[in-house]
């Protein structure tokens, strides 16, 4: 073990404190929802299912399954889970049906929790190994296997009745802290360029995110926060949930589809101190909101005035920060390339605005910047108790892929050792697939994928990331994509039909953005043609286009 990866603090003596100090206060709320928990009242909940889930049968390493929307109870199980010592399988509930049972019986999960869109989806009968299933509405028995398991559900009040009393209170929960290299989470990746894999996560990676995101963003009770992205990815459940709660903060769960309409009156009503977000969210919200605004021929000769340009600036500080809900100290985006357009605006007017790096694989924090520290392009530098490389010659002109070492590097791959080898080196560096380049001070640029990199017929490598960011700036463009086929750079769009209905104008519009496009480029990125796509592209949860349907 490293020496930067000893010392780490147990993200359950975080949670513990938070629970002790802040046990009539608001931990846990469905946004729009029926349920709510205190701190207090999340840890009865918490421990009533661990009474349940030891009277089961389920022990200390036992696989239990979660697969539902983003709901308190998704978090309240999880803490259940995690109490009885058991192993989190986390699921994500887009998946299709066959998928849920498919990575279910790959990962030996013994009991699930499901919401009712995804139990009306499986059959049990594939389900060999699962002994009961539980609802995530109100922790209702939706299936035992055996009557074992259904008097242990039926039992499972008194139990917890006889172990803590009457007297259950903030010193009752005493979570183990002894299990730091044990097994604490398997989550199945929902990748852009292959099948889901099961990513093995200890407590000392879990920990090791907690301990940094609290030394570096300390946060407080009292402070809420929405959790938009799935529990089910890594970013939403160690960032808008075990962080926040490790800090005594109150969660709002967005029960419904994060569109840029929900979550614009979420964020006006909750207040959030922090909005943690994928940047197809945040571009959608600028395509409505700021560059219109911008486009006014008034507007635009102030945008681009010296010192004229400040009111400017300031009233698009202000708008923004009263439709993020007017107290929002942090915005942090990830996951995927944010539009090079929109963050400049961000720089601009000096908004709170974040772009980190991580991947499941690292639990997720990989790199991390305040927003002083960062310029455009930038993902940060390294996170503590890690350590980067970049695969090059010359690291700051020759992008090469970025590797990792350290407290966050997950364990491995579950019962795949070949993937394990292939993505973990025998001197312990992550090969995470992704290109980049460093600089002096050690921050990170990514350049893109791998598995996305063209080869140009002289030789010239093309990173498609970057010329899909210069095409979604363009008028009418959604989203895109570009590929390599029959040796040319073919551009597939996905146009705004909203904007502009007529077919033939939209037509006319992709073949000026087409010139406009190709006069940035250099010669061997020339794109040869656009095609329009009749639907949106196919995407991950986390907003991430498959690259691997469209090659």
């Amino acid at each position: 073990m490293m020496e930067k990866e000893k010392n780490i603090r147990h993200f359950y003596s975080y949670l513990e404190r938070a629970i002790r100090e802040n046990w009539e206060s608001p931990a846990l709320t469905d946004y729009g929802g029926e349920t709510s928990y205190t701190y207090g009242e999340m840890s009865r909940k918490m421990a009533y299912l661990q009474a349940l889930l030891e009277r089961a049968g389920i022990r200390a390493g036992d696989r239990v399954a979660i697969c539902s929307r983003n709901c308190a109870n998704w978090a309240v199980a999880s803490l259940a889970i995690f109490f009885n010592r058991s192993v989190m399988v986390s699921l994500m509930d887009a998946f299709v049906a066959e998928d849920i049972e498919k990575l279910t019986r790959h990962s030996g999960a013994r009991v699930m929790f499901v919401s009712i869109n995804v139990w009306e989806r499986i059959d049990t009968e594939r389900l060999p190994d699962v002994v009961m299933v539980l609802d995530t509405e109100k922790f209702g028995l939706l299936y035992a296997r055996t009557e074992e398991v259904r008097n242990a559900y039926s039992c499972a009040s008194r139990d917890f009745a006889e172990r803590y009393g009457e007297g259950f209170c903030a010193d009752s929960i005493r979570f183990p802290m002894d299990n730091m290299d044990e097994l604490m989470m398997i989550n199945y990746t929902s990748g852009t360029t292959s099948e889901p894999k099961g990513v093995m996560l200890s407590y000392r990676n879990i920990s090791a995110n907690i301990q940094y995101s609290q030394d570096t963003i300390p946060n407080h009770a009292g402070w809420s926060e929405i959790c938009m992205l799935p529990l089910a990815h890594m970013f939403g459940f160690t960032i808008e949930f075990l962080y926040q709660v490790a800090g005594g903060c109150h969660v709002y769960f967005l029960c419904k589809k994060p569109s840029p309409s929900v979550l614009m009156k979420a964020y006006v009503e909750v207040k959030p101190y922090m909005i943690l977000t994928v940047p197809l969210v945040l571009e959608k919200i600028f395509r409505g909101k700021v560059f219109p605004v911008l486009e006014k021929p008034f507007v635009k000769f102030l945008w681009n005035t010296p010192v004229l340009c400040k009111i400017v600036e300031r009233r698009i500080y202000k708008s923004l920060m009263k439709a993020f809900g007017g107290q929002l100290l942090w915005l942090i985006t990830g996951g995927a390339a944010i539009n090079a357009e929109v963050e400049r605006v961000f720089r601009r007017i000096s908004f709170p605005f974040v772009v980190g790096y991580g991947m499941t694989e690292t639990g997720p924090l990989a790199c991390y910047a305040h927003p002083w520290e960062e310029v455009v392009g930038c993902c940060g530098k390294v996170v503590d108790r890690c350590e980067f490389i970049i695969d090059s010659l010359d690291p700051e002109h020759i992008a090469g892929e970025v590797l990792f070492r350290g407290a966050h590097v997950m364990m491995g791959y579950y019962n795949n050792e070949a993937a394990t080898h292939a993505a973990i080196d025998d001197n312990g560096w992550l090969h995470t697939g992704d290109l980049g380049v460093t600089d002096k001070k050690g921050r990170l640029f990514l350049k893109g994928r791998m598995k996305a990199l063209i080869l140009s017929s002289d030789g010239q490598n093309i990173y498609p990331e970057e010329i899909e960011d210069r095409l979604n700036s363009l008028p009418l463009v959604v989203e895109s994509l570009v590929v390599k086929y029959q040796e040319r750079l073919v551009a597939l769009v996905y146009a705004d039909k909203n904007a502009q209905p007529d077919s033939e104008k939209i037509r006319q519009q992709m073949d000026e953005n087409l010139r406009v496009l190709n006069a940035q480029l250099p010669r061997y990125e020339q794109v040869h043609s656009i095609r329009l796509m009749e639907k949106e592209f196919e995407k991950t949860p986390k907003q991430s286009i498959r690259r691997f349907l469209y090659q």
